[in-house]
């Protein structure tokens, strides 16, 4: 829908959350500047040739109001709204949020502020970083935040595959310093938002936001701590959970090769940050699905025993099926332990530009052992359609299903 009063809308952080944002703004009528330090993005963004595969983004960039409407630079300007769209990546030892990304950009819009401005921050953060941290940045520019400046945290619901049904299509939390502040961003979010938008303060959407993936982590480690009990007693674990769901007040997931992408694997930890003392099943939940890649990997090398210098093909390269997106894949971990054993690993992904370079004949030619990690169904269909040439060109025929955490053969 078109925006009923457009504004200029800086959007900084163009990645996977801030570009389709910016260009969906842009179709709504809004003036938008796509701010990135990565040239290379800024470069794209001009020209058309995206840096992100996303169905449906390039036939956004060329619609002609779009392209009216949106502006790219590496440099901050004046603005009526402020949109941070930043990473915030784990520090991995300390497994606390590293929060620089979101600090500079809010440092670079603070020359640029101006009475009214709305400023909205979607990066995924601990809570109450919008109250301990945000406001003590923008009030060094001299404005009073909540009245001169309004502020709210509007976390991004993105799944990478399907950006711009769910930017459009799912409901979106609205979590304002005050209700100044939540009915500015409720109204921007309007001009574009197919979904509801749930209004609430910010402590609250920062935590919404956490508690979401965190649900997702607890129930996927529950299912892989009950794939290793169901190994001990020789248990099918995929049969043994369909059985379970028959209840009609259980829903368990399937157990898998880990967790992958930017926020599962992140997003808990985010909690147990500020609230140590009260976590105990987060911090474990964690703790289990990052040694999952390790109990896959010793699954292969049991595979394997009786195999001199083996050759593994791993298929599936990705963080999760039907998805192009490799941050954090399990699967690359996977091949990391087996590599570091010495083992002659391939990774073979057809999805993706980085392992999808050869036909799967070619890629398990000598090999002792395919692997599925990531069930996509053009692997699965490929496989079934290939297995016969396959026990001619494998120097094993060994074809493994891995991809829920308990050996099937293929």
């Amino acid at each position: 829908m078109a925006a009923d009063s457009p504004k200029a809308v800086v959007v900084l952080g163009n990645g996977y959350v801030g570009l389709p944002l910016s260009l969906l703004l842009a179709k709504s009528g809004h003036k938008v500047l796509a701010v990135d330090t990565d040239e290379r993005v800024v470069r794209g963004i001009r020209s058309g040739d995206l840096h992100i595969d996303e169905p449906g983004l390039r036939e956004l960039r060329e619609d002609p109001t779009v392209a009216a409407n949106l502006r790219a630079s590496i440099d901050v300007a004046p603005a009526d709204v402020f949109v941070i769209a930043v990473p915030t990546p784990l520090r991995p030892r300390r497994k606390t949020a590293d929060l620089g990304k979101v600090e500079a950009a809010m440092r670079s819009i603070v020359e640029h502020l101006a009475p009214g401005n709305l400023v909205i921050l979607e990066s995924t953060v601990p809570p109450r970083t919008c109250e301990d941290v945000i406001v003590p940045l923008l009030d060094e520019s001299g404005l009073r935040v909540g009245t001169d400046v309004l502020l709210a945290h509007c976390p991004e619901r993105v799944l990478p595959g399907s950006a711009l049904v769910e930017i459009l299509g799912n409901d979106r939390v609205i979590g304002g310093l005050n209700e100044a502040s939540t009915a500015a961003a409720a109204d921007l979010y309007a001009s574009f938002v197919e979904g509801e938008l749930v209004r609430t303060d910010a402590v609250t959407a920062e935590l919404c936001k956490l508690m979401e993936n965190t649900y997702r982590d607890v129930n996927i480690a529950l299912a892989n701590e009950l794939s290793r009990v169901a190994e001990e007693f020789g248990i099918d674990i995929n049969r043994a959970i369909e059985v379970a769901n028959r209840h009609p007040r259980v829903n368990l997931l399937k157990p898998g090769i880990g967790v992958g992408g930017h926020c599962i694997p992140i997003d808990p930890w985010f909690i147990a940050e500020v609230a140590p003392e009260s976590c105990r099943l987060i911090p474990t939940a964690r703790q289990l699905n990052d040694i999952q890649p390790e109990r896959i990997a010793s699954l292969i090398r049991r595979c394997l025993r009786d195999v001199r210098d083996p050759r593994i093909l791993l298929a599936g390269a990705t963080y999760k099926p039907e998805v192009y997106d490799l941050r954090q894949s399990p699967a690359l971990e996977i091949a990391r332990l087996l590599d570091r054993d010495g083992y002659q690993v391939e990774l073979w992904d057809p999805i993706t530009a980085e392992y999808g370079d050869k036909p799967l004949v070619d890629a398990a030619r000598g090999c002792d052992t395919l692997a599925v990690l990531v069930p996509h169904k053009i692997v699965l269909d490929e496989i079934a359609e290939q297995r016969e040439v396959l026990r001619g060109t494998m120097r094993c025929d060994r074809v493994i299903d891995l991809s829920t955490s308990f050996v099937r053969t293929l």
